[in-house]
């Protein structure tokens, strides 16, 4: 039998059908999308509805219900009712798990497109052009191009393997990166660890590049075999909603308790033990606050979507929770604080500037800038892309993009010169030694190797220098004189490039470092600067008045970094600034001990993150780190919120991520850091409304009970109350838009919990007052018309005072007339149609009947009325007097 790592490239090739040099057609990756379905594992299979309606009726809280509903069945069968009451209860829990299931497909539909929406990418060549695509988009017979830091896409034989070498750690268990070639093995049964002209899916590219034809997705590739092992579902569960999971408990066992109390009362008072029985009932009803999990899951899902459109991709959810508490940014420079598209503004050569931005640069007859640019442009591994209408496209690198662009300005398309000068040998990049080397072949025959890198890496290699046309020994002299040059262009912010070449005769018979880069001709110094964006200045300076420590780290050199760390406000004086070999010379307790001196990191490798982060952890505070390539994973991961760059991202920075930033963009931080506290206060807002609430409806009964006046509300009323006007104001209360002084306050501390004493005081007076004034409209209604009227203006005035009330927490601090109703639409809708709802039970004649309501005169409504606004006047009173919030608050 033959495998695909035994036939050789021709074979695999004309088996799948498919030019090395055009890759696949349109119409014909459509036909194979449609035999082959999409390049992804099968995921565990998702929850029915029916099983997500069946998990809405667990819990004791529900159990309690259902108690009700059978005891309300018994009392009614004896008093000849018959089981109006247990068709009613039963029903309105169906509702309930109705919305429960609704809200609960609808965040896991929001979950699902979201792992779209963050899907890995691939660059793939397609019609003879090379694009980025979908991973799950590829098929097989594809042709992929793998760059270092890309994660495989699926199981591919390779075309083409220069220096690759990809980490198989995850498949094989082999901690060692495996070196990649394309030789065909000739040997039947090779192990998986051993087939090293194969690519496998899920698997990194830790060094090198190379290009493949897939030969195996999804479930067909090599870790689809065992899938079983690798696949996972996550939770959706959050730090917040296990807090009210917890909460709703508590408040469950405190209502058994009372529930306990009132029952052994009223049996004292000589009370029948039935009806004590249901008014016992009644009061766990209403200390159930039924509404607590689908707000808190369904506002962080609503948040994430809007995080969407801010452009950042939430992973996972608990991370909407520690944006609001986020102390400390530590962001990279490049890409994100800057615009992320570099501008070679400066050239230099011996004894000549240039500005690139001035056209006809290269006229004069004795210009060395061809061969500067020329060079740099055949040294580049970037993509170019030329469309019908003159316009085009770069892929790669911002570095080598700005070089293409460059030089296309200039007339130099790098389609057109690489086809001219054909690169025959490469020496890709390396972090550590900072250069990159190319072999073309030259117009007369001749080779010429093409060396661009980091100046003083480049210098280090370099013996001859070029000097108006003309090359001679370098010396000394030139090195100081070319050290000054990159000195007062780094002081200027620009990124410095040095580029060097030498003609040669003959291929090396093994293309290295070692025979290639050695005794090269220097050409000159190009300096590019990746402006800041506009928009950062003013996030740098929102962070700071939201208590937000913003903090650079780059792989610049020191001089660079502090220049556009001046500019957008990063550097105050009397900060600090620190470069990756100060770090190396330091230790961990002194780092720990002067991390917040420095604002400024510089020359720093991704591994000294790791250290930035732990040190800024352990003062307490909570760090977000921005990263994209393969070696910040660590960073990202120790980070409390990881963020990924989407643009230039590698999919294994990706992969660790906790949110994935759409634009790159350190301004979408800060938003989504304001956007992270927004839900927080709205989740807030919805718990203080749904708690002080159902205190007034438990005080309301415990009231009632102590006193013996009879039960105020039937379990079936307080159930229509909790389902009409808790749910629906609730939710849209997490449409508030953000305060204006949101971005003001101190960052959230993540240990204090929900309840701060300000929160715990407004339950508090908000419920009682709600308590009290439905307790009055009961002795009002009980005294004019018995219980049945009590009952039914206390019903009302519970539920209108609860929908009134709502316009109360807008705000802690700013009277609700000062807040136009129109900021939060959905409110004004929620309010409209639960008060409808509740209009259904006091006004439709066959609807009182099955509810127990009866006729209000004008008299009464009155009553209920002004009774409804009481809340309102109270919180602005409270509001003026300053007693709405603690100290602490303000």
């Amino acid at each position: 039998m033959k495998y695909f790592y035994n036939q050789s490239i021709e074979e695999i090739l004309q088996q799948f059908g498919v030019s090395a040099e055009k890759g696949l057609s349109a119409a014909e990756v459509k036909k194979r999308l449609e035999t082959y379905g999409p390049n992804r594992l099968q995921s565990i299979k998702q929850k029915s509805t029916l099983q997500i309606f069946l998990d809405q009726f667990k819990g004791s809280m529900v159990m309690i219900l259902f108690v009700a509903a059978i005891i309300s069945g018994v009392i009614g069968l004896q008093n000849g009712e018959g089981f109006l009451d247990t068709i009613v209860i039963l029903a309105i829990l169906v509702v309930n798990a109705v919305i429960g299931m609704v809200e609960e497909k609808k965040a896991q539909s929001s979950l699902e497109a979201l792992k779209k929406m963050s899907a890995p990418r691939s660059k793939v060549l397609r019609e003879g052009e090379i694009v980025e695509i979908s991973s799950t988009e590829i098929v097989p017979g594809d042709i992929v191009v793998l760059d270092t830091g890309d994660i495989v896409p699926a199981d591919m034989r390779l075309l083409e393997a220069v220096n690759l070498k990809i980490q198989e750690s995850a498949l094989t268990g082999e901690s060692v990166p495996v070196e990649k070639n394309v030789k065909t093995l000739n040997i039947e049964d090779v192990p998986l660890g051993d087939r090293t002209n194969m690519a496998f899916s899920t698997c990194v590219v830790t060094y090198g590049r190379g290009k493949g034809i897939v030969v195996a997705t999804g479930m067909n590739t090599e870790v689809g075999k065992i899938a079983h092992l690798l696949q996972h579902a996550e939770g959706t569960e959050t730090p917040m909603s296990k807090r009210l999971e917890q909460l709703g408990k508590i408040l469950g066992y405190v209502a058994l308790i009372i529930c306990a109390v009132i029952f052994i009362i009223g049996l004292l008072y000589g009370n029948n033990w039935l009806e004590m029985f249901m008014m016992a009932v009644s009061l766990a009803v209403a200390a159930i606050p039924e509404g607590l999990q689908i707000v808190s899951t369904l506002v962080l899902s609503i948040g994430v979507q809007r995080l969407v459109k801010l452009h950042a991709i939430v992973r996972k959810l608990p991370s909407v929770e520690s944006l609001g508490s986020v102390t400390v940014i530590c962001s990279d420079k490049t890409g994100t604080l800057t615009q992320n598209k570099m501008t070679i503004v400066k050239g230099w050569t011996v004894g000549n500037e240039i500005d690139f931005r001035e056209k006809g640069v290269f006229e004069r007859s004795d210009s060395d800038g061809k061969i500067l640019l020329h060079s740099a442009l055949l040294c580049t591994d970037a993509h170019l892309r030329m469309f019908p209408d003159g316009s085009h496209e770069n892929s790669g690198d911002p570095t080598e993009t700005a070089i293409v662009d460059i030089a296309l300005n200039f007339g130099m398309n790098k389609n057109e010169e690489e086809k001219k000068y054909p690169r025959v040998g490469e020496v890709p990049f390396d972090s550590e030694r900072k250069r990159m080397a190319t072999i073309n072949r030259m117009e007369n025959g001749q080779l010429r190797v093409n060396v661009k890198g980091g100046v003083d890496e480049v210098l280090s290699v370099t013996s001859f220098i070029l000097v108006k046309g003309k090359v001679r020994p370098i010396t000394q002299e030139d090195i100081e004189s070319i050290r000054r040059q990159n000195e007062s262009m780094a002081q200027d912010a620009l990124r410095v490039l040095a580029v060097a070449y030498k003609d040669i005769d003959e291929l090396p018979d093994k293309v290295t470092v070692e025979t290639v880069e050695n005794t090269l001709v220097f050409a000159g110094l190009i300096g590019m600067i990746d402006p800041p964006r506009p928009e950062v200045k003013e996030a740098v300076s929102k962070c700071k008045m939201a208590g937000i420590r913003p903090v650079m780290i780059t792989g610049d050199h020191k001089i660079t970094a502090l220049a556009i760390a001046k500019e957008i406000g990063i550097y105050r004086e009397g900060d600090q600034t620190v470069t990756g070999s100060d770090l190396e010379n330091m230790s961990d307790s002194e780092l720990y001990r002067n991390v917040k001196s420095y604002s400024v990191y510089a020359r720093v490798a991704p591994v000294h993150k790791v250290r930035i982060v732990k040190a800024w952890q352990s003062y307490g505070d909570i760090v977000a780190m921005t990263g994209d390539g393969v070696n910040d994973a660590p960073a990202l991961k120790q980070a409390d919120v990881g963020v990924a760059m989407g643009v230039v991202g590698t999919e294994v920075a990706k992969e660790v991520s906790d949110i994935i930033l759409t634009d790159d963009n350190f301004a979408t931080i800060v938003n989504a850091v304001e956007e992270g506290r927004r839900i927080y206060d709205n989740i807030l807002k919805g718990i203080q409304y749904l708690l002080s609430s159902n205190v007034g409806e438990v005080l309301l009964i415990l009231i009632a009970s102590l006193l013996n006046l009879g039960n105020p509300l039937t379990p079936i009323l307080i159930l229509w109350i909790n389902l009409v006007t808790d749910s629906l104001p609730a939710l849209a209360l997490s449409m508030d838009p953000a305060e204006n002084d949101i971005m003001k306050r101190k960052p959230r501390d993540p240990q204090k919990g929900i309840f701060s004493r300000g929160m715990v005081w407004r339950i508090i007076y908000q419920g009682t007052t709600i308590g009290l004034i439905s307790l009055a409209a009961y002795l009002i209604g009980f005294n004019d018309g018995g219980q049945p009227l009590g009952q039914t203006m206390a019903f009302a005035v519970l539920g209108f005072a609860q929908l009134i009330h709502v316009r109360n927490l807008h705000s802690n601090k700013i009277s609700c007339f000062k807040i136009s109703p129109l900021l939060n639409k959905p409110l004004i809708g929620a309010i409209v149609v639960s008060a409808a709802f509740m209009a259904l039970i006091l006004l439709i004649p066959p609807v009182m009947n099955i509810f127990g309501t009866v006729v209000m005169d004008g008299m009464h409504w009155t009553y209920v009325l002004l009774l409804s606004l009481v809340p309102v006047v109270v919180v602005e009173l409270m509001k003026l007097l300053k007693l709405n919030s603690s100290k602490d608050e303000y």
